[in-house]
């Protein structure tokens, strides 16, 4: 079974799923004349939330939904897949995440603008949003089995398992160093538990609990990792100028990792970015479509901040921190145990425990905003009264995440993104001339507005 998953997920990640995410980003990015670059001062200042409306419909503010999306994104992808990206690609593979990233950026503000543009309600009557009730609503019954397969693939897809499996690898590895392979098992078991009831706790309080503890520790654990990184970086800082180069030479040859393979290089950044920020899978529409947000365009160009934060700034900081310490040539170990080997040499001693202090953080953030995510998928296949079970199976797949192997892990979660992200990219290219004709009569009026 584990054979099976693993070449599914390689298969679906191969040419159409790039030309789908780096295709339909550039197309959005172009369409929407590089707004990435030209909106990025008025996005940042949207958050002040003087613009918030406390009547319009949704449950939580945009710069709550913005934190929750970042508390699912940045996680354990920007410290485990950076390092497993390395692995596979080379350095020139953070390039690639780069580039994702910017054309991210543009999906994601046609996506969330959707999301508020075309809600929903599901069956007891609560206003929703998300790729399904997007594509139900703007395009119709004859478009519903799109929903349907975005759902079914959210409901797998979007459990815990590679978070719970890789923050138990990093709390054996630092604290618990076992002798056996006996101890390994049961304390893989035990941590799977103890993770189990710490996300039980915030989970089952709903989008409202998950979105106020996500306001709290995103601020948090991303400064405490720029934080750490910083002084991994000031000790190296005269080699950041041949990383830089090293990063920008093997995107375009590919001769660190994989022998002149520039296609392969490619597809590694890309799928890191996708499993790393999102932008396209249509995870971020279902958090964002819950805001007290009327004006959509508003809510994407907020919304459009998650890929920069997320790929732009801390995964170029974990990258940094690999490539200058150099473990990424010299070790044997991969996902997180590799960025782990990056800390222990960067700061001896403490290294190791600032960063579990932040896969922790990183890992239960995700861990929490996850399970909105299929819960609302749940509720979309089985209506609003049946949604709650889907909490406890989550629960209960994180212990099942703490024992598995890797491969297997990422390879399903990787190939049931995929699934998702055609739907939700499918729903978006249909539908970005709305997108565009809301965005110039949102600009104009930002326009008439200053001009008073």
């Amino acid at each position: 079974m584990g054979d099976i998953i693993v070449s599914f997920s390689n298969w679906i990640w191969g040419t159409p799923i790039l030309i789908l995410l780096l295709g339909g980003g550039s197309y959005f990015f172009i369409h929407s004349g590089f707004i990435p670059f030209r909106k990025m001062g008025h996005a940042v200042r949207l958050l002040s939330g003087k613009y918030d409306d406390d009547l319009a419909p949704g449950q939580i503010t945009s710069k709550q939904a913005l934190f929750a999306a970042i508390a699912s994104t940045v996680g354990l992808g920007n410290i485990s897949g950076v390092a497993i990206a390395l692995n596979m690609g080379g350095p020139g593979a953070i390039f690639w995440m780069w580039v994702a990233a910017f054309v991210g950026m543009a999906t994601k503000f046609y996506t969330c603008s959707l999301a508020i543009m075309y809600r929903g309600h599901d069956s007891a009557g609560e206003v929703q949003g998300g790729p399904m009730y997007v594509i139900d609503t703007a395009m119709g019954k004859k478009w519903k089995f799109m929903s349907y397969i975005f759902c079914i693939a959210g409901v797998i897809g979007l459990l815990a398992i590679f978070q719970a499996n890789q923050l138990t690898a990093v709390l054996q590895a630092v604290i618990l160093e076992p002798d056996t392979m006996e101890e390994t098992v049961r304390n893989r078991w035990i941590i799977g538990v103890i993770l189990m009831l710490m996300t039980a706790v915030v989970i089952l309080g709903g989008i409202k609990r998950i979105a106020a503890v996500a306001s709290a520790l995103v601020p948090f654990m991303v400064g405490i990792y720029f934080f750490t990184v910083l002084i991994i970086v000031v000790q190296y800082f005269g080699d950041i100028p041949e990383m830089l180069k090293l990063i920008f030479v093997d995107a375009f040859t590919g001769n660190a990792v994989m022998g002149g393979a520039v296609g392969s290089v490619i597809i590694v950044g890309a799928r890191r970015a996708a499993f790393s920020n999102e932008a396209g899978i249509g995870t971020a529409p279902m958090v964002h479509g819950q805001s007290k947000n009327s004006e959509p365009i508003r809510e994407g160009l907020i919304a459009m901040l998650g890929p920069f934060i997320d790929t732009v700034v801390v995964c170029t900081l974990t990258a940094l921190a690999i490539l200058l310490t150099g473990v990424w040539e010299t070790t044997e170990n991969d996902g997180v145990k590799l960025t782990l080997s990056a800390f222990e040499i960067g700061i001896p001693g403490i290294g190791k425990y600032l960063l579990m202090i932040s896969v922790l953080v990183f890992a239960l953030s995700t861990m929490f905003t996850y399970s909105y995510y299929g819960h609302k998928c749940m509720n979309y296949l089985f209506g609003a009264d049946k949604a709650d079970y889907y909490n406890y199976f989550y629960l209960a797949t994180i212990v099942m995440g703490a024992v598995v192997s890797l491969e297997v892990v990422v390879s399903l979660v990787d190939g049931m993104y995929a699934i998702m992200a055609f739907p939700n990219m499918i729903a978006a290219i249909y539908l970005a001339p709305k997108v565009k004709a809301a965005s110039k009569d949102y600009f104009a009026r930002i326009k008439e507005r200053n001009l008073r």
